[in-house]
């Protein structure tokens, strides 16, 4: 039997809540970046044992063009983490709701989707960055394509990254 859909949205709702409050703050400066040409096709990493991580785009309804991991969940990137800051890095909270896109220490990205690059966080892994964002999905995206993780404030602004002609943009 499954839960009512209220029940399963106060309990969602409850520990995002709880999670974002427990957002961390430390800052890295050590971070590499690797830029390539077209931003419609697949980039490959190769992540923990041996596995592909892909970044590629997708198109949105709402927000146009958007990046996206190889299940085609959403990707973000928040507003306060730039230039090697990092903000999410409590384990029991931040972490627990936003997934950081990570790879093997050493991999490079590279592929189509230009200025993906790699910054090495404070516990140690190594996280792929967009023109040097901390790339992450969220937890509350069950699905390919769901952007639920837009506009969540707490020590800054989560947002769906964008890709334009320019280059990202966040909404």
């Amino acid at each position: 039997m499954r839960p009512p859909l209220r029940a399963l949205l106060a309990i969602a709702s409850a520990a995002t809540s709880l999670a974002l409050a427990a957002c961390g703050g430390s800052s890295y400066s050590s971070g590499t970046s690797s830029s390539a040409a077209s931003a419609t096709q697949p980039a490959a990493t190769t992540g923990a044992g041996g596995n592909a991580v892909v970044v590629k785009t997708t198109s949105s309804p709402t927000f146009g063009t958007v990046l996206v991991n190889g299940q085609g969940m959403t990707l973000y990137a928040l507003s306060a983490e730039r230039n090697g800051k990092f903000i999410c890095t409590s384990s029991s909270g931040c972490l627990g709701v936003w997934h950081p896109l990570t790879v093997s220490a050493g991999a490079v990205p590279t592929g189509s989707v230009g200025s993906l690059g790699t910054v090495k966080r404070p516990e140690g892994t190594v996280q792929v960055t967009y023109k040097g964002e901390p790339l992450y999905t969220f937890a509350q995206d069950h699905e390919a394509g769901e952007t639920s993780g837009q506009g969540i404030k707490d020590v800054g602004t989560w947002s769906v990254v964008k890709v334009s002609a320019s280059g990202a943009q966040q909404k």
